[in-house]
């Protein structure tokens, strides 16, 4: 038995067939409607849940900022509280409403302060490594630590040379082939090394 075929037209080479959301489309540009399609709401829908589900990780100060009603405070709560998928779930599509009620203000505020804890997270991440790196080259370069004092000669330097000694000692395996170990002198300049290297970045932030 052969189909009936779809009744439509062409545009653009492309075929559109009637009553197809494409058509609905073109005759709302043609009518010069200003509403959103239905696609563009289902995006808007999914970028809204998107953001939902990505307050339930946002820093309890920053969430505090937020200018939210209890009612939406209290779902986020018990969105953190549910394990069930299910549950869970029609939770977020609980929150993803919520969010659609929102004013733009407040969605800003929401964008913000996400941008504000990512960038923080990088931030940190940024300042660990260097002083990873800085840990690193002062227990195994001998040039590095004249370098460090050189940079922030506010330093004990009596203490980090003797902590680099015995981290230099600790780090030397007791049997040939048995693996590296790090004492207590190795998180010690790590400490060291991060409080001087956060106590400058306070201070270029001071000065920015």
């Amino acid at each position: 038995m052969s189909r009936k075929p779809t009744k439509g037209y062409f545009v653009k080479g492309k075929f559109v067939a009637l009553g197809s959301e494409l058509d609905l489309e073109l005759k709302r540009e043609l009518k010069g409607s200003d509403e959103p399609s239905r696609t563009e709401l289902k995006h808007e829908s999914d970028a809204l849940q998107k953001l939902g589900t990505e307050l339930l990780d946002l820093r309890a100060d920053l969430m505090a900022r937020l200018d939210l009603s209890e009612k939406f405070r209290d779902a986020i709560t018990e969105a953190k509280r549910i394990t069930n998928f299910e549950g869970k779930r029609r939770q977020m599509q609980y929150i993803g409403k919520l969010m659609r009620l929102l004013e733009p203000q407040v969605l800003e505020q929401i964008r913000q302060a996400l941008d504000e804890q990512h960038s923080g997270s990088a931030q940190d991440n940024l300042a660990l490594h260097q002083a990873e790196q800085w840990r690193d080259r002062l227990i195994a370069d001998e040039d590095a630590f004249g370098q460090w004092m050189g940079a922030f000669a506010n330093t004990d330097s009596q203490q980090l040379r003797a902590l680099i000694r015995q981290a230099r000692k600790d780090a030397k395996p007791e049997k040939p082939g048995e693996a590296l170990r790090h004492g207590r002198a190795y998180r010690d300049i790590f400490q060291i090394v991060r409080q001087h290297l956060g106590g400058a970045a306070d201070e270029a932030g001071d000065h920015a």
